[in-house]
């Protein structure tokens, strides 16, 4: 769904799974400045939107979500991840339940699968499921901003600022008020900076919550049981996840950022060493410069040098080994 604020001057268009948003709005680094200092908004209007609504909608969604939510206050911001049989990641959820309805921002064109599974999961309880993607954009404010969500607007509040469903119809004239206007490479940045993981970025078909810090901010260890949970207990309990996330600060003498997928290995054993991990989101920082989140395995020393393709790059520990 391609949003209307890529009229806006010096807008270029993101590519991939954020496409339909603008990318930057020609000053990337200005434009993290910004959100860094509270000033300005993001357009995330790609995003896919979901609501549940009923009065059983808390106890419904608490059987099935890694997060507690049974109780969970009006107006009080989670997240929370949908795990397969085997305890892999297939979803993950930003919500809030403002009393009446849960609204949730989850990835772009992951909506419908989602929907699918929670339906099929519905059987007598009292809950409405409904696909909010095409009335409805999310807009984020960053932390510290001043500016005022619109009057009966539901707002995920958290420490990295706010999230507003707002009309898309009334995105425009939002926009206007809100500005100035920051690009997704912006979001991006401060998100790596934050080592805040991202389905799709820093997931694939086989990653367990454990490797990527999720446990605490997404997952609940003492609720009851969810698909997955197995997993979840096993490797708290009994283990070690066996893939680690890291933050590396890369070589600012390249010219180029290693892409997601580049090829990890311990800079010692040189570039024909074996694989130890990969990057999965790169970007560069208005004040780190370039910078990435990668995986690696867990026993890579915490200390060793790496290689991220060609590029020289020194690990901070974001999950413990």
């Amino acid at each position: 769904m391609k949003s209307p604020l890529l009229t806006l001057p010096g807008a270029v268009p993101a590519e991939g799974v954020d496409e339909g948003v603008a990318a930057h709005y020609g000053d990337l680094f200005r434009e993290q400045r910004a959100l860094a200092d509270g000033t300005g908004f993001v357009d995330l209007s790609h995003r896919g939107v979901v609501t549940v609504s009923g009065p059983e909608r808390l106890a419904w969604l608490h059987l099935l979500l890694t997060q507690h939510v049974s109780d969970l206050p009006p107006h009080r911001a989670t997240e929370a991840l949908i795990l397969s049989a085997n305890g892999h990641i297939e979803h993950a959820l930003y919500l809030v339940d403002d009393g009446e309805t849960v609204w949730a921002h989850v990835e772009p064109g992951t909506q419908e699968a989602l929907i699918a599974y929670l339906e099929s999961m519905k059987f007598f309880y009292r809950v409405e499921v409904a696909d909010r993607t095409d009335d409805i954009a999310v807009v984020h404010l960053p932390a510290g901003s001043i500016a005022e969500a619109p009057e009966g607007a539901a707002v995920r509040e958290t420490p990295y600022g706010r999230d507003l469903f707002l009309p898309r119809a009334d995105l425009e004239a939002y926009a206007e008020k809100a500005g100035p206007a920051a690009g997704l490479l912006a979001h991006e940045a401060l998100r790596v900076e934050q080592h805040r993981p991202r389905l799709g970025f820093e997931t694939d078909h086989r990653t367990i919550p454990h490797e990527l810090g999720w446990i605490g901010t997404a997952v609940h260890l003492q609720k009851g049981c969810y698909r997955g949970q197995e997993t979840v207990a096993r490797v708290q309990n009994l283990g070690k996840p066996p893939r680690r996330l890291v933050f590396l600060h890369l070589d600012g003498s390249e010219v180029h950022l290693p892409p997601a997928g580049t090829e990890i290995r311990v800079a010692d054993d040189g570039a024909d060493g074996r694989r130890i991990g990969f990057v999965t989101t790169s970007v560069r920082h208005h004040e780190l410069g370039p910078v990435a989140l990668a995986l690696v395995k867990r026993n890579v020393p915490v200390d060793a040098r790496l290689l991220a393709g060609e590029t020289a790059a020194a690990q901070e520990t974001v999950v413990e080994p």
